[in-house]
């Protein structure tokens, strides 16, 4: 391997711990700080870092992978995020910023289910905190999969040492850089870290598929959809091929967002109310220009490989082979950078979101009630670790699909939390029995659609994207059961 990659590379590394040790210095004094910067982010870096802890190496391994092997049909996934991302921005984000600090300044999303729901708190902690902890260490490990693949594919034969495969170095490596910035800077270090990494992931998704489609051996536009035509003409078809179950599923990922705590998380951190918009605004560009490239990167990607007779036999692996193909090592490096950007931004999120709830909703709920600040934030930084190490073991298998992990866990945050925010902060009849019934409903449903393999085939037809059923399932016990409960001296939604 060139030693320019080693050396961009190298200088990412370098600049994240960096960012580790400067957010140490600035916000780990208290559990607020730790976990939630104060909140103090700016609308530029709250935005960047929900998009960056959303995308993951989805963004640049698991959609143009989806894209290079089905065509345009796979780019439903990325329109469904793109709207479910904007009302996300516009319903959630502006309430949740101010119902957590009214519901007594909760700086978890169980620690604002408990406050929100008083008579109901205890066990609403309990069974949030069990789902992240679960849903996160199986979302996490989709990330060290990732990271995993880059070097299995990038660094073949340079780690091979001691039984240790490339696959498994790449897991460790990128967990422990993670770890370091993770464990010493909480939840500032990994809003900045993730602001850099957002800005160089969109770079790399403008560079790269421009060079692909404009550079040596591309041949152009007109040229590159001859290729894919003569190909399979269904590639660059938005529904040739394509059921009516099949969109409902691709789309229907936009679901999602309303329960994802390592994205919605960063609502509640945003300095003030006002700048909640222009966040919206940053955050929403972002995406965009990002899905564009990877679905140009994925399409264009596959007729460059036909063109020049690459053999690429997975798919996901698209954007790493192109990288050391066309580009000068440095530039390689840069790119790698990249797409290690994408993993450990969603890493660290999902890390540290496990370590809030593991601390505030365990720990201090169980344990240590009486603990102090500095106390939680030592538990919080060992708690980052532990979720970390179950992770590795989760992402061990190299024959782990990035998307298909990322989809299990989407979908469980999706239907559990999902509903139960939206509903929490906009319909004031919700209470804490139709809370739980929600959260456990919704989680339990996409479990058992998993299991039994519904999400590959339902009925004899193609499958169902398992937040659907979860989703609808978890919406329909919560206004159940809260219109046939109630609970006395509950909290009501503020009004805005």
């Amino acid at each position: 391997m060139a030693i320019g990659v080693w050396i961009s590379l190298f200088a990412y590394f370098a600049l994240m711990v960096a960012i580790g040790i400067y957010a140490m210095r600035k916000a780990t004094s208290s559990s607020e700080d730790y976990m939630l910067g104060g909140r103090s982010l700016s609308p530029k870096v709250a935005a960047l870092s929900a998009g960056a802890s959303d995308m993951s190496g989805w963004l640049l391994l698991g959609l143009p992978g989806a894209m290079f092997a089905s065509g345009l049909g796979s780019a439903w996934i990325g329109i469904g995020l793109l709207v479910g991302a904007f009302f996300n921005w516009t319903l959630v984000a502006p309430r949740l910023r101010e119902q957590t600090v009214h519901y007594g300044n909760a700086i978890t999303i169980p620690s604002f289910l408990a406050n929100r729901f008083p008579t109901r708190a205890m066990s609403l902690r309990t069974v949030s905190a069990i789902v992240i902890v679960i849903f996160f260490a199986v979302y996490t490990a989709s990330g060290l999969v990732a990271g995993g693949k880059l070097f299995e594919s990038a660094f073949a034969g340079i780690f091979t040492f001691g039984g240790l495969s490339d696959y498994a170095a790449g897991i460790i490596i990128t967990l422990g850089v993670v770890l370091v910035y993770t464990v010493v800077g909480g939840f500032l270090a990994v809003s900045m870290t993730d602001f850099v990494q957002g800005c160089i992931m969109m770079l790399a998704l403008v560079i790269m598929p421009a060079v692909v489609l404009f550079g040596e051996g591309g041949g152009g536009f007109d040229q590159a959809s001859q290729t894919l035509m003569e190909v399979d003409p269904t590639l660059l078809s938005w529904t040739d091929g394509l059921t009516f179950i099949g969109w409902l599923s691709a789309v229907t990922w936009g679901l999602g967002y309303f329960g994802q705590p390592h994205i919605i998380v960063r609502f509640m951190a945003i300095r003030t109310l006002r700048e909640v918009p222009v966040a919206r605004n940053i955050g929403m560009s972002w995406m965009l220009i990002s899905l564009i490239g990877a679905v140009s990167l994925g399409i264009f990607g596959r007729a460059y490989a036909v063109r020049n007779g690459l053999n690429v036999e997975d798919p996901e692996t698209i954007f790493i082979i192109l990288a050391n193909l066309l580009f000068h090592p440095l530039i390689t490096g840069f790119l790698f950078a990249a797409l290690l950007a994408a993993i450990m931004s969603t890493i660290s999120s999902q890390l540290l979101v496990s370590s809030s709830s593991l601390t505030e909703d365990f720990y201090r709920l169980f344990l240590r009630k009486e603990a102090t600040d500095r106390e939680c934030v030592m538990v919080g930084r060992i708690c980052v670790v532990l979720v970390g190490l179950v992770a590795v073991v989760i992402a061990s298998d190299p024959d782990s699909q990035v998307l298909g992990l990322v989809s299990n866990a989407w979908a469980g945050f999706g239907a559990a939390f999902g509903p139960l925010i939206i509903l929490s902060l906009m319909w004031p009849r919700t209470n804490g029995a139709g809370a739980i019934a929600g959260m456990v409903v919704g989680a339990a449903t996409v479990m058992i659609w998993i299991t039994l393999g519904w999400n590959g085939s339902f009925m004899g037809g193609p499958g169902v994207y398992e937040i659907i059923p979860g989703f609808i399932a978890s919406l329909i016990a919560i206004l159940v059961v809260s219109s046939a409960t109630a609970d006395a001296g509950e909290y009501k939604v503020i009004d805005r």
